[in-house]
């Protein structure tokens, strides 16, 4: 697989037109990261990484509301051959607000809001709205 952050996006958007209530994902450090704030923006219920059958499995429980889901959108932004980096003044804003950016920094994945609070600059990985 090339873009893992892609099947991941794209796993979760496949659910979400399918009306689950969870989805399993192969698991990795960067998408249990993604799944964390994910969680903190109430955009999922939760999430958990169990060992099933020797391999590492990341389950998230998608977030409903009056039957429609709360994540209307995704869509990654840094691709494998062209990735996309920008300073803390140009962070994007998603949807006037409305969404969130996720960013890798180098303090880490964090969303565009706190990007903009800590004032550091980094790759945009996806957004969410």
């Amino acid at each position: 697989m090339s873009d893992p952050i892609a099947d991941y996006l794209t796993r979760v958007r496949n659910a979400i037109k399918a009306r689950k209530r969870t989805v399993d994902i192969p698991a990795s450090k960067f998408k249990k990261a993604i799944s964390d704030i994910l969680k903190n923006s109430y955009l999922i219920n939760d999430y958990n990484v169990s060992d099933a059958a020797n391999k590492n499995v990341l389950t998230i429980q998608l977030k409903y509301a009056d039957g429609e889901s709360v994540i209307q959108g995704l869509r990654r932004i840094s691709k494998p051959g062209i990735r996309k980096y920008v300073s803390a003044e140009n962070l994007p804003r998603v949807r006037n607000g409305l969404g969130i950016a996720i960013i890798s920094t180098s303090k880490g994945l964090m969303t565009d809001k706190k990007a903009r609070e800590l004032k550091v600059g980094g790759e945009v990985v996806c957004e969410i709205w």
